[in-house]
């Protein structure tokens, strides 16, 4: 059985691929969606919930822009160009993977003021919540499709080269 990229790059030099890729940006998107939900069940929510949320936007949003730069540098383009992917599941699930930047730097650009400001605070809230589920979204579509054997949608364990 083979593996998607995606699930190669979690798998290899363990535990340091999946923390760096997997867990931290899981982990700060989730802590941007639970204390989301607070926010919006009580508009009153202050002090440590609305910073952590700020935070972990911010954080999230900054962080995968660079783990996006450098997947994009070393193995997007690279497999790309080499023909190297290993079928249709592969490229959905690195693909969704690198959706993600969407709308965690989004999340990113809201909490500095860069995007949502002609919004009212409820129309910045609801800019917020969704960007937060577009990337649950994008997340788990790539978590799913990674898991897969490529071969199940017609791919290769070894892809042609071009």
């Amino acid at each position: 059985m083979s593996m998607t990229h995606y699930m190669e790059l979690l798998a290899t030099n363990q535990p340091w691929n999946l923390l760096l890729f997997m867990a931290i940006p899981v982990i700060l998107a989730e802590t941007v969606a639970i204390t989301e939900l607070a926010i919006l069940f009580n508009r009153q929510t202050a002090g440590v919930v609305r910073l952590l949320n700020r935070w972990a936007g911010l954080v999230g949003g900054f962080y995968f822009a660079a783990v996006f730069a450098y997947l994009l540098i070393t193995a997007a383009i690279p497999l790309t160009l080499g023909g190297g992917w290993r079928g249709p599941a592969d490229v959905i699930a690195v693909g969704f993977y690198l959706l993600g930047i969407i709308p965690l730097g989004g999340l990113a650009l809201v909490e500095l003021g860069l995007l949502g400001n002609s919004r009212d605070a409820e129309g910045r809230l609801k800019l917020h919540a969704t960007l937060v589920g577009i990337f649950l979204v994008t997340a788990h579509v790539a978590m799913i499709a990674g898991m897969l054997n490529p071969e199940v949608l017609g791919g290769s364990a070894h892809p042609s080269h071009a």
